[in-house]
């Protein structure tokens, strides 16, 4: 019987420009239809840091040119930007399961809403940055046009930043939920989803933030009880002491040397850190789950126990 797995696709699957996602995907498609080929059930969630800031700012050109238009919402291009990535993935994992033979596994991409907490203390510290470098002249001008928040990043210059809340349920997981199980492969909470919170009645409006891809994928795979959840990033394992003299990888986790580990400081925070509370929130969620953190070309020999990080109880 092959697994019910969610992927947690990185930023370095995708790409940073048009061109990039282009041929990106097909490298990407190989590895997922593996897993597919293999008899698993297979959901994709990715990360759309370089894509959403691209629209950002192609909103924010739009809007300097015209003086009729307003800001775009966060919100809309996190929407934008699942659908064109959408697009490119699901054409490519069509196209690669057709050359394998594989005739019965439709793709179809989810916009997907994730609602967050208007009363989450991570909207009093933003700390996200996202679109183009300003100087403080042009931010101060931007901020008062648009009431967002810019802050001098690394003397590189002025950054929007925005706030990145915990996801606390998922909009669509009902939908995501009925697709898998009929045997479609889903693509979907791009981005870490679409952030949303409900005012008067069924309302739901969109927030100025984004929500950790890896948090959110977590929350995916625990809501559509799946076996595996799988972390993919830029190395085929942890390591405590990365790049010291005394570098150590890591096949092996229980979720409580996780958390030494963490408390110890050994994961950079923004980057391994929080894959590796999301792997071991999922882990600890519910007997028998294990999460995986390896390469992107690495994860049909880690889901086979071949490498990779597995934390589990």
């Amino acid at each position: 019987m092959g697994k019910r797995i969610v992927i947690a696709l990185g930023g370095n699957a995708l790409g940073t420009t048009l061109p990039e996602q282009a041929n990106a995907v097909k490298i990407t498609a190989r590895a997922i239809v593996d897993l597919i080929e293999d008899g698993n059930q297979v959901i994709v969630a990715h990360g759309n840091g370089p894509q959403v800031g691209i629209i950002n700012n192609a909103m924010l050109a739009l809007m300097h040119e015209d003086h009729s238009q307003g800001a775009t919402p966060l919100s809309v291009c996190g929407a934008m930007s699942q659908a064109y990535i959408g697009y490119d993935l699901q054409n490519a994992l069509r196209e690669e399961m057709l050359n394998r033979g594989i005739t019965d596994k439709p793709v179809v991409t989810m916009v997907t809403q994730v609602e967050v907490d208007p009363n989450d203390p991570a909207f009093q510290t933003p700390t996200k940055p996202i679109g183009k470098f300003l100087t403080e002249e042009e931010a101060k001008e931007m901020a008062e046009k648009t009431g967002f928040l810019f802050k001098e990043d690394s003397g590189r210059g002025w950054r929007r930043y925005v706030a990145s809340p915990k996801p606390k349920h998922i909009i669509e997981a009902g939908a995501i939920r009925a697709l898998s199980n009929d045997g479609h492969i889903v693509i979907c909470c791009g981005g870490g989803g679409i952030p949303v919170f409900r005012t008067e009645g069924n309302h739901l409006k969109g927030a100025a933030a984004v929500i950790d891809k890896d948090f959110a994928s977590e929350l995916l795979a625990e809501l559509l009880d799946a076996d595996t959840l799988i972390i993919l990033t830029a190395v085929e394992k942890v390591a405590i002491n990365f790049r010291k003299e005394n570098e150590q990888w890591l096949s092996d986790l229980t979720p409580e040397q996780a958390r030494q580990y963490m408390a110890e400081g050994q994961f950079a925070p923004g980057s391994m850190l929080p894959k590796v509370e999301a792997a071991v929130k999922f882990a600890e969620s519910k007997p028998g789950r294990t999460a995986l953190i390896t390469l992107l070309e690495k994860a049909r020999d880690g889901i086979a126990g071949k490498t990779g990080t597995a934390i589990h109880q």
